[in-house]
């Protein structure tokens, strides 16, 4: 993944409504937005909004069905992005366990709190 490319998906995936609608996707396979808005808590074009988001980040596509447009979750892309989010979580492990063990360290010596 390029840089651009990471952050349209850190863009997409940072709004717990385009989450929602991927979870939706999931569950469905595809839908339209009209048909994702009945279990929303936003409008059809909101979720369109939503919708291009993801779309741009690559996470899914779309193709026309007459005047609407079906969307469902590209799994290749899906799954890199999951790669790309283990690795942060896996840097974020690393960094946390090492606060950890420096605060635990002061804290065996005496030192004071953090």
């Amino acid at each position: 993944m390029t840089a651009a490319t990471d952050d349209r998906l850190w863009t997409a995936v940072a709004e717990p409504s385009r989450l929602r609608l991927l979870e939706l996707l999931l569950e469905h396979g595809s839908a339209t937005p009209s048909r994702l808005a009945r279990e929303l808590p936003f409008s059809r074009q909101a979720a369109s909004k939503h919708l291009g988001v993801l779309n741009r980040a690559g996470l899914v596509a779309g193709h026309r069905e007459g005047r609407e447009v079906r969307y469902e979750v590209d799994p290749e892309r899906l799954a890199a992005a999951a790669r790309v989010m283990n690795g942060v979580a896996a840097r974020w492990d690393r960094r946390l366990a090492a606060i950890k063990r420096i605060a635990e360290e002061l804290h065996a010596q005496g030192g004071s709190s953090i």
